[in-house]
């Protein structure tokens, strides 16, 4: 993880997937494909290129972004949303478990009324959808 500087000398260590989402909301913002160096400028330099390209190439790896080479660099296209790469994260939790139900039932009873009524709609809109 990188420090963060809070503006009160004392830095903080990024949460786990923080970075990932910086740039992945970075590269949402671009007009079209962009380049590891034009995400970089947008995060007014806090962040190294080197370390730019490492977070571009999980994204690619986890689906998130695509690249295409252009000249000797990369321009990078996101695939996927912040929501979409939180998304992602959980599936990749919940195919590592072994027991699928346990985990989910476990997830549902930690749910706030608002959230499990909003995933009840939302899986009520999903039974709705023909499917493709």
């Amino acid at each position: 993880m990188t420090d963060v500087d809070t503006g009160g000398g004392q830095p903080r260590r990024r949460g786990q997937g923080e970075l990932e989402a910086q740039v992945l909301a970075t590269l949402c913002r671009a007009p079209g494909p962009a380049t590891a160096a034009w995400v970089q400028e947008r995060l007014d330099g806090r962040v190294a290129y080197t370390t730019v390209m490492t977070i571009l190439t999980r994204l690619q790896a986890k689906g998130a972004v695509e690249r295409r080479r252009e000249g000797r660099s990369f321009r990078w296209t996101p695939t996927s949303d912040e929501a979409g790469l939180a998304a992602l994260r959980m599936r990749r939790v919940l195919d590592g478990e072994s027991d699928r139900e346990a985990v989910l039932a476990s997830f549902l009873t930690g749910l706030t009324p608002g959230d499990e009524r909003l995933l009840r709609d939302l899986l009520a809109q999903a039974a709705d959808e023909p499917e493709a």
